[in-house]
């Protein structure tokens, strides 16, 4: 097994039980690998979750940027539409890397995987919108929604997704 597919499973295990639940004896079982080739492609806890994270990362941004209608309206519904997908599927507690900086509020190097992704997330929803000059709004949008979500469910999404088609067309309307 290789390192991509140890972060996998790591992943998919942090996310169901949160940073601090699974002991190493778990973690070392739900990696599918011996403690020695575990600790060879990881070798720290804080390593784990930084492979776990940038595994996430890597397939989030690829689930919401494939195959997107062209940058404007379209592409942020769409956006949010399949943001409720991976939520449902994905993330019914929440954002894991808002949990992984909970969990780990003085570690530089997972402070630093969250900051990146969230960074990217920002540079997509510009992207994505077409709107440089909304990134920041859209971006808030997202991430309220992605918190929203354990709690709210769907109506987070839907809530925001509304949020920021008014915000598009309201600034759409002042440009004209």
């Amino acid at each position: 097994m290789d390192r991509d597919q140890i972060a996998a499973r790591l992943e998919e295990l942090f996310s169901q039980q949160g940073f601090a639940t699974p002991s190493v004896p778990e973690i070392q079982k739900a990696s599918g690998v011996s403690m020695r080739t575990l600790y060879r492609h990881f070798p720290s806890r804080e390593a784990m979750v930084i492979g776990a994270l940038d595994h996430r990362h890597a397939r989030y941004l690829d689930f919401l940027a494939s195959d997107t209608p062209p940058p404007g309206t379209d592409a942020i519904t769409e956006l949010f539409h399949r943001l409720a997908q991976w939520m449902a599927s994905n993330a019914p507690h929440g954002c894991l890397s808002m949990s992984a900086f909970a969990a780990f509020p003085n570690n530089a190097q997972v402070n630093a995987s969250v900051k990146q992704h969230k960074h990217d997330m920002r540079r997509l929803l510009a992207t994505l919108s077409g709107r440089e000059d909304l990134a920041g709004e859209l971006f808030l949008l997202h991430e309220g929604a992605s918190t929203a979500w354990p709690t709210l469910g769907e109506e987070a999404i839907r809530t925001a997704q509304t949020a920021a088609m008014q915000l598009m067309r309201r600034t759409d309307d002042d440009a004209a």
